[in-house]
């Protein structure tokens, strides 16, 4: 297998990695635009659909659902296929989406909608993780994945308050909007900024590409999620469905068996061998659960309910915690190559935990300064985390399985991120089912749950790789 080392040389090929890099930064721009305007948007599309707390949770699992299942086969394919042509298409895809999201009239067409976007941006992050650890030597890798890092954090503080005004003045369908016009925009980026290394095709891999093995992992993926929220999908309460946790080990069992006897599978299992690919990918997964659930699904819901906050405010609120951040994403791989980034990992879940359990204690009165500084300190410790887990996982990654680490990596991350917004949705409205549990001590009990889940994710963190970015 190909080494670190030629990693670097056949980059050395590459006569502007920036401008990729450019052209990436760009793209990198769509998710996280995306997502935070839903996310200012979901109290008002559960209150315009009428629907309870675990079905709200649908509408982010919706996307959540394609968007990982197919990261392993954007990555997979992008081994082989080109990955400029896998971009401009998964691009074309979100627009379509998005554009039957905003001409979307019920809960149902939402739904599809939401699921052709996921189907369509699924590709980005394995992708461009890929690009960007095979084009930069691992001398310039950090500051690379540490630059292209940071656009989300970016995106974050504009968002929020975009979704904000948008929402409040035209309402939540006009917010897919914006990411429509940046779609196209990052199309021609690519296009024209995509080194023609990175267009090599071989299409007769098409052909013998593991299928089979995508629907059995789809399988065992769904069949997990709706068990965790099966009210909405087979009318049973949650966690309760027994008859979907069998699915998941069956379907399980099935993909590994089937995966084993295979001469080129969909994902070669001896890729879990890697240690730091494992810890690290579980490690920014349960981040993920933090951001997805604590933050991107609870915190608006949170906003709406019990700070009364209106969508324009619940924006700017929301925007406090991508502008900790955008200030701090850039500073974790500069402390990791001093201490280390299990040092960075333990740290970044300790303070994720430490403002879990502070939210899980507010009364509903708590002072506003306090809620806007619980979220900068989140902020601050996510963002020490992003690019770190980024780079632990993939490091000592062969350069011919970058594309199927990167994309096993990205689907764990935001598995934890679906995860992350049924269990709120679930939970919440649990507790708020619950006789004699007030509104505010049902958020608390939620809050404290996911205290639980930042504790887990800080044990494991410290068994990862204490390496130093640079070497």
């Amino acid at each position: 297998m190909e080494t670190t080392e030629q990693q670097a040389s056949a980059s050395s090929s590459i006569e502007n990695p920036n401008q990729l890099l450019y052209a990436l930064m760009i793209t990198a721009i769509i998710l996280p635009l995306s997502e935070w305007i839903l996310s200012v948007s979901l109290p008002i599309i559960r209150d315009d659909f009428g629907i309870a707390a675990d079905s709200a949770a649908w509408i982010a699992t919706a996307f959540t659902l394609p968007f990982m299942m197919l990261m392993p086969v954007y990555g997979r394919i992008s081994d082989s296929l080109s990955r400029r042509r896998l971009l401009i298409m998964g691009i074309c895809i979100f627009i379509v989406g998005s554009l039957l999201a905003t001409f979307s009239t019920s809960l149902a067409s939402l739904m599809v909608a939401r699921v052709i976007q996921g189907v369509g941006v699924a590709g980005l992050l394995p992708l461009s993780l890929a690009l960007i650890t095979g084009v930069f030597p691992p001398s310039k890798r950090s500051q690379a994945m540490g630059l292209w890092s940071t656009v989300g954090p970016v995106l974050g503080v504009i968002s929020p308050i975009l979704a904000g005004v948008i929402v409040a003045a035209w309402g939540w369908r006009i917010g897919f909007v914006p990411g429509v016009i940046i779609s196209v925009v990052s199309i021609l980026a690519i296009h024209f900024m995509t080194p023609a290394s990175a267009r090599q095709t071989q299409y007769e891999f098409l052909k013998r590409f593991d299928w089979l093995g995508v629907v059995l992992l789809s399988a065992t993926l769904v069949s997990l999620l709706f068990f965790f929220s099966s009210r909405p999908i087979t009318g049973r309460p949650p966690l309760q469905d027994w008859r979907l946790i069998l699915a998941t080990v069956f379907f399980l069992w099935l993909f590994i068996r089937y995966e084993k006897r295979r001469a080129d599978p969909f994902i070669n299992l001896h890729i879990f061998q890697n240690r730091a690919l494992v810890i690290g990918s579980i490690s920014a997964g349960l981040r993920m659960l933090a951001l997805g659930g604590g933050l991107g699904f609870l915190m608006p819901l949170y906003f709406a309910d019990v700070v009364q906050l209106d969508p324009t405010r619940s924006g700017f609120y929301l925007m406090v915690n991508p502008v900790a951040m955008t200030l701090f994403v850039r500073y974790g791989p500069r402390l990791s190559d001093r201490f280390g980034s299990r040092v960075i990992g333990v740290g970044g879940f300790g303070i994720i935990t430490a403002v879990m359990l502070i939210f899980s204690q507010l009364p509903g009165n708590a002072a506003h300064w306090l809620i806007v500084l619980l979220l900068f300190v989140f902020g601050t410790g996510t963002g020490l985390m992003l690019a770190v887990l980024h780079q632990a996982a993939l490091d000592e990654v062969p350069a011919n399985d970058l594309g199927t680490a990167s994309g096993i990596y990205s689907m764990i991350r935001f598995l934890g991120s679906a995860c992350g917004a049924a269990f709120g949705g679930v939970l919440l409205q649990v507790y708020l089912d619950q006789s004699g549990t007030s509104q505010v001590a049902a958020y608390q009990h939620v809050f404290l749950w996911f205290a639980g889940f930042a504790i887990l994710g800080l044990l494991i963190s410290m068994l990862l790789p204490q390496i130093n970015l640079k070497t």
